[in-house]
């Protein structure tokens, strides 16, 4: 007992002797085959398990335009708005309901301000700003009736994040890492790209998005950069040999592991982990990062350049990952919050990630992994059809009751259109799809039942679904 902590002693003794016995069964593991889940997915909460395996996705790729693109000027065209532009938006749908920065202001009907064109073997409606995304819209299942809770950026990402506006609850990509490991040896199971464009105050993107929560944190993202350095204070210092690092850290982490036999700490789990991972990154996260190694054509498909750090790379970037074995990527764009300026800058954004995404998807295809690959393309939430005008140039304020995603590989039906909005676009009202039904039919071709996906926090059985109640979107699904 002198070598058990205080902290440790409360820890214990608060679980009681039953969870005692079942964590010594329950120790997670940094990597795991998919079809050898690490973990009984019900968290001991909710009981059956929830890996019902035959999942068609190994690994996700999400795609995150932060700030909000607005889906009025790229997926869902309404002609009536068009016609109704300057009029008065009509009052029967929008008495009584929530504003964010239009609340007592006079709201106005504001039509699309760009052109859409027809795409693909059914013809599907698309902007004109988003051509190389039309050339592949048979392969993307357009969801046009998605719905979000909040309305402000920071609660609307934590909740598309974590399926609740409550910061502090595992992210999307911690729990799927938690739920299933990593393939990648010597790469995080979670990693998360942002870029910028030029002209804008980048939108704001906290840490805490991609944060393990209450889950042990070594399933929480880890970032790396672009530019400089992908991973600070990785390399060793000056006149430290690798071979030199790598007895410290076995010397450290056998320290770690004395202790932990004592103490049974996840925390001293994850950091004996962690610095191994640390070590292993030293070598391959350099080779990862040099997209020179790629071929000419591949780079010119994607429309990036050495070290330039945008979007473009980014994507290129993470289908290095995914070859590498990587489970969750999460790319964030920063720059789409339109509250003014929408027609200088729309085209300016959607030009940064048009190519980009298309060429994904083909590198994938080529590469025989799109079939096995999630991709999700989402803001936060959507954009008003009436328009706002105090903040300078025209723009669409925040909107969560109608807003566009796009999904595509993994055993979507390509070329679908699912759902629809009323035909002014303020709210779906088609197959109304929410972010726990997304984040349902994510699990879901991941191999995983949502519901049984538990974990035992506070008393509770915690899931990222929520306890709302969420439905899989089967009538996307091959």
């Amino acid at each position: 007992m002198n070598e058990l902590t205080r902290r440790a002693f409360l820890g214990k003794t608060t679980q009681g002797l039953g969870a005692l016995a079942l964590s010594s069964l329950l120790t997670p593991r940094a990597s795991a085959s998919p079809l050898s889940p690490p973990f009984p997915l019900s968290g001991g909460g909710a009981g059956g398990g929830g890996y019902h395996g035959g999942g068609r996705a190994k690994r996700v790729i999400w795609l995150t335009m932060a700030g909000g693109p607005s889906q009025l000027e790229l997926f869902d065209p309404k002609p009536k708005l068009a016609q109704l532009h300057g009029a008065p938006m009509p009052e029967s749908f929008t008495k009584g309901q929530q504003l964010a920065q239009l609340q007592g202001q006079k709201l106005l009907c504001f039509g699309p301000q760009f052109a859409f064109a027809k795409y693909g073997k059914h013809q599907t409606e698309l902007s004109t700003l988003l051509p190389h995304t039309g050339a592949m819209i048979d392969d993307i299942c357009l969801i046009r009736s998605m719905t979000t809770d909040a309305i402000n950026h920071d609660p609307a990402h934590m909740f598309m994040n974590t399926g609740s506006q409550i910061a502090g609850r595992p992210s999307m990509g911690s729990w799927i890492t938690y739920g299933l490991g990593s393939l990648a040896k010597d790469l995080p199971g979670f990693v998360v790209l942002t870029s910028l464009g030029p002209g804008r105050s980048p939108q704001p993107i906290a840490a805490r998005q991609w944060s393990s929560g209450f889950l042990p944190s070594k399933f929480q993202g880890v970032q790396l950069r672009s530019k400089g350095d992908a991973v600070l204070y990785l390399a060793s210092p000056k006149g430290v040999t690798h071979e030199q690092q790598g007895a410290d850290i076995a010397a450290i982490s056998s320290l770690n592991a004395h202790h932990n036999s004592f103490v049974d700490d996840p925390e001293i789990a994850t950091r004996i982990a962690q610095y191994e991972l640390a070590y292993q990154m030293q070598t391959s996260v350099p080779g990862l990062m040099d997209i020179s190694q790629e071929k000419p054509e591949t780079l010119e498909s994607y429309g990036c350049k050495l070290g330039d750090g945008s979007f473009a790379s980014n994507c290129l970037l993470a289908r290095r990952l995914a070859e590498k074995g990587v489970r969750f990527i999460q790319l964030y764009h920063r720059d789409w919050d339109h509250h003014s300026l929408l027609r200088e800058e729309l085209p300016l954004r959607a030009k940064e990630v048009d190519q980009a995404c298309a060429a994904l998807i083909k590198d994938l295809k080529q590469r025989g992994m799109f079939e096995d690959t999630l991709i999700v393309w989402s803001g936060e939430f959507g954009r008003t059809p009436m328009s706002q005008s105090n903040k300078g140039t025209t723009g669409r304020d925040h909107h969560n009751k109608a807003m566009s995603v796009w999904v595509a590989g993994a055993g979507v039906r390509g070329g679908l259109v699912y759902g629809a909005t009323d035909e002014l676009g303020y709210a779906a009202q088609e197959n109304i799809a929410t972010v726990h039904d997304l984040h349902a039919t994510m699990l879901h071709l991941l191999g995983i039942d949502h519901n049984a996906f538990t974990y035992k926090f506070q008393g509770l059985d915690a899931k990222l679904t929520g306890v709302e109640g969420a439905k899989i979107l089967k009538d996307i699904l091959t």
